[in-house]
This record gives C-alpha cells, structure tokens and sequence, in this order.
C-alpha cells in the first residue's frame, strides 16, 4: 500500500526542488559533502584519493531531493558508481529512490548537471567492476558481505 506521502511525492515529481537537496545526517559524509559544495569540488572531489561525486536523487518516499557522495570511475560521459551500503543486506536509499525516479543531478568537481541513472547491465557490470573495485579494494568484500544481495552497479548518463 503507498503513503499518501509517497503518493503526493509521485504527483509533484515535476516540480523537484533540485537545488535544496537533504544531506546526509551529521558525521564524516556531511562534513565531505559540506566541504565539496562550499569549494565547487576543489576539496572533495578527491577523497582519501579517489574520485568521488554526489549523486542527488529524488526521495521516493519523503518527495525531496537528497543529496549523497560516492565514490566513481569514468567512461567518457558515463558515470558508474556503486550501490555497495558497505555490504548491508539491502540496497541504499538512494539506489531505491533513483531506480523509483531516473533523473538524477550531479555534481563531479566543480560541475553539475542533470543525468539519468540505471542499474547496469550484465555485461556492463562486468566490465565496470574491475575499475570500481580498483578504485575501492573493499567493494569485494562489501560484495561477499552482502550475499547473497549482488550490489548493483549504477551507471549515470548526461
């Protein structure tokens, strides 16, 4: 059964508030978001040295946008970035908002823009995964921690 919360969210989707998004609760990811946004990505965007972007999403049960840094490897104009919750046993609120909601906005430096999201392929997953888990050694054992969940892997285009 869908909440009338949710439901009124899915009626306004067309009148998202993209430039007020929520933050993550306070701690070690709000304070990166916080510095990312206050120097246009100059301190942020490399985090403990690698590339990371936030990811704004429209929240499919609260209708606001929230706002999430993730770390991500590049193909050209194709972003990819993954839905590990650090090996929880479901997938991140945000996973679930952009796959309930598409459009997504990010910001990767200093720039921003307005994307959409989708869960990869087999076969993408499989050629991305190396590049991620090479980004982030840990994403193996988010992933083994996670079974029998495969984390997905997202993929943005602009």
């Amino acid at each position: 059964m869908q909440t009338a919360t949710a439901a009124s969210a899915r009626a306004d989707v067309g009148a998202v508030d993209w430039d007020h998004p929520a933050d993550p609760p306070p701690g070690s990811r709000l304070d990166h978001v916080r510095a990312y946004v206050a120097t246009g990505g100059a301190d942020g965007h490399l985090w403990q040295g690698v590339p990371t972007l936030l990811l704004t999403t429209f929240d499919r049960v609260f209708g606001r946008t929230v706002r999430t840094p993730l770390v991500y490897a590049r193909d050209e104009d194709r972003f990819v970035v993954l839905a590990a919750a650090e090996g929880a046993a479901h997938h991140p609120g945000w996973y679930r908002n952009l796959c309930a909601y598409p459009e997504v906005r990010l910001q990767v430096g200093a720039r921003t823009a307005r994307a959409r999201a989708r869960t990869a392929t087999p076969e993408e997953r499989e050629t991305y995964w190396a590049a991620l888990t090479e980004l982030c050694p840990a994403y193996d054992d988010y992933q083994a921690a996670a079974a029998p969940r495969e984390i997905p892997l997202v993929v943005i285009d602009l």
